[in-house]
């Protein structure tokens, strides 16, 4: 019989090794249930079309050994789509064109016809709309032998975009030739590709750098005729592109006065097309020289009405969206369980208004930082021409593998299975006391956020990808800060604050009960998994979350004992690591959404809509993705009620989904067409045909009240 106070202490230490062991095999289980939510195996999605269709032509199907023809690439964008100039601007990027030719066969260089100008909020693109072609003088060497075959092939790379949004592209282009008699077969065709290209000048420009302006001296008959002039520049980085250029006529010489860049005083020569009218235009290469002054000024076309400073209005309407909408995110089903932890923070600082207010500014820099972060990376994959989204890193399994990992060890920590000291010592890993554990909180929370919009916030993000770097940076700032707003007002008005409950021993039954939110995360989160990445890739995440448990069971059971827990950190980090370097990253499952659901969707294609809209019916399209959980919430709500369900059959309502999980690129561009950039999103084309964009949260009276 054990007595006395060190007794007692063997006893505590027993009955809670006791009830770790049995809390450890009711995660075991609640793990090992993961299983029973294995979807089936569907293939992957087919490959989408291009929005910039391309073709291989040339002038004579049977060149003639010792002459040249022409080939030329046909690109025609999509209604709403354009491609690019051979320099696209500030944004966007050149195409690239790798050529395969026989034997006897030389190509030269690209021809790219006469350009247009885009600005989006101050970005000045070179891009074109419409069909427009690229050609190149092919030249065949007098040893080939007619009736040689002459398979001419190219693999090719360009961008494709709309107003919102860009898709890299590519495929292989390709046509059969016989050498022969070189009669020309398409000439009306390749006569009127011809006439968009640019004629040289025949003369040399100049120019100079006069404090911050760049001057071109550009030879013009004074007699001849031009309309709305412009200088599309060849040299990168020796003007600036959305500024407005002043032109001039001065006698034989058009004068063009634009703003300097960094590299317009080093240059040696500058190359360059002057458009002197509507798909006319002369190339010129500018050698450094005298430029007389500016003469008679040449009014010219502009490029466009949405410039910054014409723009102030919309900027602020979407920064106080974004303000809105992040302040709304947190009733959001996706936010709520990472909450949970900045309550029992909040609770912890009590009427100490000092720590109340360093915890809240705290948790505000956390979710700031990381709205700005992954706004950041989010403007950097689309300016590289990927169509990504707001909640792009979720797409990819290996984060979905991570925040599981996270989130269980969370779940486990505020359970009480163990500590997890601090860099500063003591403490605990995210609800400890200080600002460490307050901004890591926060971050979190932003960065679980990311998988819904809710409202106002759709707007504010679908801007935030149009306008310039620092205002979209700021928009998202501000979704931060909106996500931030309540803790914020709680620490600094000192009434709210004095009604949050007083700091006691119901704390440590709140922490434990918090930690059934984390689990249910955790088991969405395993959930998502296996619909990326089908069987194989749930069991590894299952396999490396009970690996995690087991090794921080055992740094809880060290730290009982007095001894130091950090030993079984390294092997759990090994777990991790090994982990997320073997899941798979191809998506093989089928999910909810391409089942079709309560509502028997049929997959979502624009061509289905526009054939269903022909018909005449009625059509209600929904975007979801299995990570996202507002998705999930309406489509086991309100979507899957029987009232619905026959509301939409009695009215012969056609419903499309659309899923998102992996971030189909096609997808990506019809939800930036509506100005969103992540889902959910759920549109209902009535009688009419125009959408109707319903709300983010759904409700059975909202959807029996759509009517055909």
């Amino acid at each position: 019989m054990v007595h006395g106070a060190g007794g007692a202490a063997i006893a505590r230490s027993r009955r809670s090794k006791q009830v770790r062991f049995s809390f450890l095999k009711t995660v075991i289980a609640a793990l090992a249930a993961l299983v029973c939510l294995l979807p089936a195996v569907a293939p992957a999605q087919a490959p989408r079309e291009n929005a910039i269709q391309t073709a291989l032509l040339a002038e004579t199907q049977a060149p003639a050994p010792g002459q040249s023809f022409t080939i030329a690439i046909r690109m025609r964008p999509d209604q709403g789509w354009h491609g690019y100039w051979l320099n696209p601007g500030e944004a966007g990027l050149p195409d690239r064109f790798e050529w395969d030719l026989p034997a006897g066969v030389s190509i030269g260089e690209l021809r790219y016809p006469v350009p247009e100008r885009l600005s989006i909020a101050g970005i000045m693109n070179y891009i074109y709309y419409g069909e427009y072609a690229l050609l190149a003088e092919v030249s065949l060497d007098e040893s080939v032998a007619p009736g040689t075959a002459l398979p001419i092939r190219a693999q090719g790379q360009w961008l494709a975009c709309t107003d919102e949004i860009c898709v890299p592209e590519g495929g292989s282009l390709g046509i059969d030739l016989v050498a022969g008699s070189g009669a020309i077969s398409d000439a009306e065709i390749f006569d009127g590709y011809r006439a968009r290209l640019p004629r040289p000048l025949g003369s040399e420009a100049v120019f100079e750098v006069a404090g911050d302006t760049l001057r071109l001296g550009i030879p013009f008959p004074e007699t001849a005729s031009v309309s709305a002039p412009y200088f599309f520049s060849r040299t990168d980085r020796v003007l600036d592109y959305s500024a407005e250029q002043r032109i001039s006529r001065n006698g034989d010489m058009l004068v063009v006065e634009v703003p300097a860049e960094r590299d317009a005083g080093a240059a040696e020569r500058i190359e360059g097309l002057i458009r002197i009218g509507e798909h006319d235009g002369l190339t010129l290469a500018a050698v450094p020289g005298d430029v007389p002054a500016a003469g008679t000024p040449i009014s010219g076309e502009p490029a466009g009405s949405d410039m910054m400073s014409a723009d102030i209005g919309t900027v602020l309407f979407a920064l106080g969206g974004a303000i809105l909408g992040g302040l709304l995110l947190n009733i959001m089903p996706c936010v709520f369980p990472i909450l949970s932890l900045k309550a029992l923070s909040l609770a912890k600082t009590g009427g100490e208004e000092l720590a109340a207010r360093r915890d809240a500014l705290a948790y505000t820099g956390g979710v700031i930082v990381v709205c700005l972060g992954l706004g950041a990376a989010l403007l950097a994959l689309r300016a590289g021409g990927a169509a990504a989204g707001w909640a792009f890193q979720l797409q990819d399994p290996r984060m979905i593998l991570f925040l599981l990992l996270l989130v269980t060890a969370i779940a486990l920590n505020l359970a009480g299975l163990f500590e997890v000291p601090g860099v500063s010592g003591g403490g605990r890993f995210a609800d400890r006391d200080g600002a460490a554990g307050s901004f890591f909180t926060g971050a979190l929370a932003a960065f679980v956020a990311t998988p819904c919009t809710g409202p106002f916030m759709a707007a504010a993000l679908g801007a935030a990808l149009v306008v310039p770097t620092i205002v979209a940076l700021a928009i998202f700032a501000g979704l931060g800060l909106g996500l931030a707003l309540p803790f914020l007002v709680l620490a600094y008005v000192p009434a709210l604050r004095a009604r949050l409950p007083r700091p006691g021993p119901w704390m440590v039954r709140f922490r434990h009960l918090m930690s059934v939110p984390m689990f249910l995360t955790a088991l969405a989160l395993g959930w998502v998994l296996g619909r990326q990445t089908g069987v194989n890739g749930m069991t590894l995440g299952i396999a490396a979350a009970l690996g995690i448990a087991l090794m921080l069971w055992w740094a809880g059971s060290r730290q009982v004992a007095g001894k130091r827990a950090w030993l079984p950190i390294v092997p759990a980090l090994i777990v991790t690591l090994a982990a997320l370097a073997v899941v798979p990253t191809a998506s093989s499952a089928q999910s909810d959404a391409s089942a079709g659901g309560a509502l028997s969707a049929e997959t979502f294609s624009e061509a289905r809509l526009s054939e269903l809209r022909a018909e005449g019916r009625s059509v209600f399209v929904y975007f979801t993705a299995d990570w996202c959980i507002t998705c999930k919430a309406n489509e086991a709500g309100a979507m899957s009620r029987q009232a619905v369900v026959d509301h939409f059959e009695a009215q012969d309502i056609a419903v499309l989904v659309g899923d998102w999980t992996s971030g189909d690129p096609v997808i990506g561009r019809f939800l930036e067409s509506h100005g969103r950039s992540g889902v959910p999103l759920y549109l209902f084309y009535g009688p009419d045909g125009e959408p109707e964009i319903l709300p983010q949260i759904l409700t059975v009276g909202m959807l029996t009240e759509l009517s055909a």
